[in-house]
């Protein structure tokens, strides 16, 4: 059985079921299945003394950024991801995984509006000039009056939207889960132009710099668009899992980390200057301060390299550092997956402070890299007893439902041992027929069954 995907083959697994179609689907649906917990992945905003950052809790934090005591805290009704606070004259503008983009007062949190989408809100809004701006699961590109909330205008695409827009030129650049980087007018909201990519494109805010424009995809590119022509320059090959998050450029260099666990320095004709490796998934842009590079990655810690790559310290704590980290009045703070928030000196990596968020339950995060999505057409299976004290063994068939799946590695420590292909091991969701399979694409994982949906 071939797939036609790159390092996945028939070795990996045998299957009974019979006349299926493998096709690649939604690589980062994850960030729609992730548990309730006190884990924080939103990038801190801070203004003002304050900094502001959601977290997987529902509650968007207002905390002094030198004391590190909570000044107010607002309940939504759904878990706030990668939806940093924005904020324009005196309101705070943010949207929820519960499928709402909300209005709060910046001074005291309390509530002035609300918008509800038809899908979750995953990313960063931008606001400008009395408008608010933001893309939701739902397809939609939405632009809000800031003042009342009132629609001003809303575009589909062909996919969800779960990245950060882009306002450049009265122009709103924003990627889509169908591939396409989206030229849209600001004013009006109708489509200038679009650039297909390869993949899916999540998490990531375009960056413009000379008349091009940056952008990663799931294609496994970072890709070089020209302005003018609105073709690629060129495109740099990165990891095999796809790439999430941004490029930043400081002095002609284009800074952007990849989940393939490296972070890249780029010269600005695509070409590589350096790399650092964590091993680990490294999604959120960095931050440059003072000749230092800052960002986190899931390898549960905050790095700080100089400019030739060299690692100065690093912050390590207890869960993924996937929140972009803010820098104000020489205090560096990001959220982590083990529920807290921290603040520490950016010269040498100390800490300040720590705050925890209302629940210290760390979420459940499925795989972080599910990619293959099954179509059972037909199906052909024997009927099996089931004794409820069976384990299977090796080589055993593991019975879901009627449909009988079997692998050919019975633990993790087998898996790492025979495995010629590190991120492949298969597992299999509970189906009945007509409805999917889910094959995900794991790294270290033991085999086993994800809950549904």
């Amino acid at each position: 059985m071939d797939f036609g995907f790159e390092g996945f083959d028939s070795s990996d697994f045998e299957t009974e079921l019979e006349d299926f179609e493998v096709k690649q689907f939604k690589k980062f649906d994850r960030i729609w299945r992730i548990g309730f917990g006190g884990s924080v992945v939103s990038p801190p905003f801070a203004k003002d003394g304050i900094v502001y950052v959601g977290s997987m809790d529902n509650y968007l934090y207002a905390i002094g950024i030198s004391s590190g005591e909570m000044a107010w805290r607002f309940k939504a009704n759904g878990s706030i991801g990668h939806a940093s606070p924005r904020i324009m004259e005196g309101k705070i503008f943010f949207g929820s995984m519960d499928g709402t983009f909300y209005s709060l007062d910046e001074k005291s949190g309390r509530e002035l509006w609300r918008f509800r989408t038809g899908g979750g809100i995953w990313c960063s809004c931008e606001a400008k000039d009395g408008k608010v701006f933001f893309g939701s699961k739902d397809s939609c590109v939405y632009a809000l009056e800031a003042e009342t909330g009132k629609e001003l205008w809303r575009f589909k695409t062909g996919n969800e939207v779960a990245s950060v827009p882009l306002l450049h030129e009265n122009n709103v650049y924003i990627g889509s889960f169908d591939g396409y980087v989206y030229c849209l007018d600001a004013d009006t909201g109708k489509e200038t132009w679009r650039f297909r990519t390869g993949g899916e494109i999540y998490n990531n805010k375009p960056l413009i710099h000379e008349n091009v424009i940056y952008i990663a995809s799931f294609d496994g590119y970072l890709h070089a668009i020209d302005l003018g022509t609105r073709e690629a320059k060129w495109m740099f090959r990165m990891g095999k899992y796809g790439n999430t998050g941004s490029p930043v450029i400081y002095k002609d260099v284009i800074y952007f980390g990849s989940r393939d666990g490296v972070f890249y320095a780029i010269s600005l004709d695509g070409k590589e200057k350096w790399r650092f490796v964590t091993g680990k998934l490294v999604s959120p842009p960095a931050v440059i301060y003072k000749n230092r590079i800052y960002f986190g990655g899931e390898d549960d810690s905050i790095h700080c390299l100089d400019m030739r790559g060299n690692e100065v310290w690093r912050f390590h704590v207890g869960g993924n550092t996937n929140s972009c980290p803010a820098i104000y009045d020489n205090i560096l703070v990001f959220g982590s997956w083990d529920c807290h928030v921290y603040a520490v000196n950016p010269d040498n990596g100390e800490k300040i402070w720590s705050f925890p968020t209302s629940s210290l339950v760390q979420c459940f995060m499925p795989p972080a890299d599910e990619a293959f999505k099954v179509e059972v057409k037909k199906t052909a299976f024997e009927e099996t007893k089931r004794d409820e004290k069976y384990r299977p063994g090796k080589g055993d068939t593991i019975s879901l439902s009627d449909y009988h799946i079997e692998s050919e590695y019975s633990t993790e420590s087998e898996y790492k041992q025979k495995s010629d292909y590190g991120t492949s091991f298969v597992i299999f969701e509970d189906v009945m027929e007509g409805e999917n399979i889910w094959i995900s694409d794991s790294r270290d994982l033991r085999p086993q069954i994800l809950m549904s949906n």
